[in-house]
């Protein structure tokens, strides 16, 4: 009686002394080994899981939790083989836990067919969350596009804008860069570079490099994170410049793990790694001290987790560890729910298969990573953490939620240089202005010959009534002085830059130098040269014709209309304008911020400037060549109303010397701006200094050497008078001159003919005479010969 008595309490107090008579049996799929072996970690989680389970009385009371458990080794082959392995075995898997994306995208594909529920722990693939591929696929791992809308927050808060990406040939990274790039798109931001590499990452860390790639983000497993940052150190793709952005799911010290596969050394890689950040989402839950539905606080449960990897933290899988043992809790809540439909199951049931899904979709409860539950795709919603790798070590930066689109951060990163990087080169505009040291010392000198020419005309005017400064044309003098004068005017509009004007004055400068150089040139150098043509006019004026002085003025006022309508159809047709040439980029040497100077430089510029240029220094040209050659004839003529004509042509001698060299070395320098200014503005001060030095300081050494005193106007107009008359009787010489040069000439052509004439009578006379000498010879030695004859 009391053994019936003790079954049958023991029966009905058999949930609550944790004895469960009946079997459920899951299939786990750990990848132990491949690419990424998460399941080193996970595997003790999840046996956490299941033992805590199976001990508490309030889940699944009448039923005892089996696993069993094979290595997929992150391939979908093996994994494909397992599932079906498990199908055509004894028990039924009540559900299957799957760890890799690539594993997870095959059998859950096959799992519909068979109404069994996949849950996935470490299955991040954006595909997965396709509810019309897979219709009975749940995650407690975040879909690994949880990490873009992080990333671009991050991306903005920085204010980065050219982002660069480089994966692994998987899946579950080309759809999250897919997702990722539409989403940099969306923001307004650019893609560098896509790079992409199957087991070898040396040409697209190459091409990174190539692209000028500064925010990088990478995805790819652990194992070749190792091979692409080996190659990141050879292609100095690191340090102050360089932000990368990779997946959180590494453990700890993951780059310290030895590979034969990878030339770099572990400080090698921490050199190349220091500074990145990465995203991931919440792992573990942030309240070490509230107690989770298993019971355990999150710092519980990494504590005994430390204690059952022997306290390593680097072994893969270690930061998916808290979503294998939530998947497992997971699952239990929802066979929980169906628990009285379970003894039936089976694969054909798709009615029980719909509860545990219709169970699964209403899971909430808080896990030793946080708050699982799933969305509508089966994905789990979560928070992001953002984390920076400083000295070898992760620390939190913020988190980031994205139900409410929210980044908290916490302010705490570390910047190489000390602040945030940007993402490319920065290109600064730098003016190739002229020096304020050069451009003053011009402008003085250029005041100092206007004082020297106002100076000039002030001596011209109080000395009008000497002899040397009548005898000069002193009109055509001070027109000297003025041309030089507009000339100068011109040395500081020609260093006026960036430096001292805006841009829409520079235009207005512009017009400004070509009147002021043009008009300058064409006044002064008028001037000498119509005082130079009325020399060579009156030295070689025809006999009877008279020159009038109103020659000089007329042409000096002919040079002056051609001049003003050349410049006004310029400035009517084809204005200048202000134009930019830019130049390579240069590397500043006296910084070392990420920084390039684009150097350019202000000009001006026409639309056919060709063609103005060309009739400009055409008709200048002609007129200059010219005076030369009037030069150079009356170089040694001495009139006495052009008394100075020898310095006249002096000075035009010196401008067409410097116009030469000037002309030509301009165009060859022209992108040297500070030389072609000082090249320039000096040819303008030397013809300048020369043309008024050599016109006016003769003069002003004679008046002050002279003792004479001013005369008074009438003496002026007698003296005036008298040149009058000695011009006259000057003319009347020549013309005299001309007259006898005539007639000695006519007298000339006589003398020889004359002197022909004598000549031919002279060798007649001397012919008769030889002839006579001959007969007479002939005649005695006749005679001789008749006498001995005779004899």
């Amino acid at each position: 009686m009391f053994l019936i008595l003790l079954s049958i309490l023991t029966g009905f107090y058999k949930p609550l002394l944790g004895l469960k008579s009946k079997n459920l049996t899951i299939g786990v799929l750990v990848p132990m080994t491949g690419s990424w072996s998460g399941g080193k970690a996970c595997k003790p989680a999840l046996e956490m899981a299941l033992e805590r389970v199976n001990r508490d009385p309030r889940i699944l009371p009448e039923y005892h939790l089996n696993m069993e458990v094979s290595d997929s080794q992150c391939k979908p082959g093996v994994g494909t083989s397992l599932f079906y392995d498990f199908l055509y075995s004894e028990p039924p898997k009540m559900m299957v836990l799957s760890g890799c994306s690539v594993v997870s995208t095959f059998i859950s594909q096959a799992a519909k067919l068979w109404n069994i529920i996949v849950l996935g722990y470490g299955s991040s693939s954006p595909s997965l969350s396709d509810r019309r591929r897979f219709p009975s696929f749940f995650r407690t791992h975040p879909s690994a596009t949880l990490h873009n809308p992080a990333r671009i927050k991050i991306f903005q808060k920085f204010g980065w804008s050219r982002i660069a990406t480089i994966r692994q040939k998987e899946e579950v990274f080309s759809s999250t860069e897919e997702d990722l790039v539409k989403r940099i798109k969306a923001a307004g931001m650019e893609i560098v570079t896509r790079q992409e590499f199957l087991s070898n990452p040396s040409n697209a860390v190459a091409n990174l490099k190539r692209r000028d790639a500064r925010i990088i983000v990478g995805m790819f497993y652990e194992n070749l994170a190792r091979k692409v940052f080996c190659e990141a150190y050879k292609n100095k793709l690191y340090g102050k410049r360089y932000v990368w952005f990779l997946v959180g799911w590494y453990p700890d010290k993951w780059y310290e793990k030895p590979d034969p596969e990878v030339d770099c050394i572990p400080v090698q890689l921490k050199l190349a790694l220091e500074g990145h950040f990465t995203t991931e989402a919440e792992i573990i839950h942030q309240d070490r001290l509230a107690r989770t539905v298993s019971g355990m606080t999150s710092a519980e449960f990494k504590t005994e987790l430390d204690r059952r990897l022997n306290y390593r933290t680097d072994v893969s899988g270690y930061p998916e560890a808290p979503l294998a043992f939530d998947a497992i809790w997971a699952l239990a809540l929802a066979l929980n729910k169906t628990e009285k439909n379970l003894q039936n199951f089976q694969y054909s049931r798709e009615d029980i298969s719909q509860k545990i899904y219709s169970s699964m979709n209403a899971t909430h409860f808080l896990g030793v990573s946080g708050i699982v539950a799933f969305s509508s795709e089966g994905d789990r919603i979560a928070w992001t953490m953002v984390e920076q790798m400083t000295n070898g070590t992760y620390n939190t930066l913020g988190c980031y939620h994205q139900m409410s689109d929210n980044l908290s951060w916490l302010g705490v990163e570390r910047w190489i240089g000390g602040h945030p990087p940007p993402d490319h080169t920065r290109i600064i505009t730098s003016p190739k202005v002229i020096p304020s040291n050069v451009f003053l010392t011009f402008t003085l000198l250029a005041g100092g010959g206007v004082c020297f020419g106002i100076f000039c005309c002030i001596f011209t005017f109080l000395n009008r009534y000497r002899m040397c400064i009548v005898d000069s044309q002193p009109v055509m003098n001070v027109l000297v002085i003025l041309g030089c004068i507009i000339s100068l005017m011109a040395v500081p509009l020609f260093g006026l830059d960036q430096n001292y004007i805006s841009p829409e004055t520079f235009t207005v400068i512009c017009q400004l130098r070509a009147w002021c150089l043009l008009a300058g040139f064409s006044v002064g150098y008028g001037a000498l040269f119509s005082k130079v043509w009325m020399v060579h006019r009156i030295n070689t004026k025809t006999k009877g014709k008279t020159i009038n002085s109103s020659e000089l003025y007329a042409v000096f006022i002919l040079i002056q209309t051609i001049n003003v309508i050349i410049l006004t159809s310029l400035q009517i047709k084809d204005p200048l304008f202000r134009q930019l040439l830019i130049f390579d980029l240069e590397v500043p040497t006296n910084t070392d911020e990420d920084i390039k100077l684009r150097p350019q430089l202000e000009f001006c510029d026409a639309k056919q400037m060709s063609i103005w240029l060309g009739v400009t220094l055409g008709f200048n040209g002609v007129i200059l060549l010219f005076g030369i050659f009037l030069a150079f004839e009356t170089r040694s003529v001495k009139l006495q109303n052009y008394k100075d004509s020898r310095s006249v042509a002096i000075a035009i001698y010196n401008i067409m010397v410097l116009v030469s060299i000037s002309l030509p070395l301009c165009f060859i320098i022209s992108k040297q701006h500070v030389a072609k200014y000082a090249f320039v503005a000096g040819c303008v001060l030397l013809s300048c200094y020369l043309s008024m030095g050599f016109l006016f300081l003769p003069k002003i050494l004679v008046i002050m050497r002279s003792t004479e005193s001013a005369r008074d106007v009438r003496f002026l107009e007698d003296n005036q008078t008298q040149d009058g008359e000695e011009c006259s009787l000057h003319q009347s010489l020549e013309s005299e001159n001309e007259d006898l040069k005539i007639s000695i000439q006519q007298i000339e052509n006589k003398l020889v003919v004359l002197n022909r004439q004598l000549i031919q009578k002279s060798y007649q006379r001397v012919y008769l005479s030889v002839r006579q000498r001959e007969n007479r010879a002939y005649m005695i030695s006749r005679l001789n010969s008749d006498e001995d004859n005779s004899c």
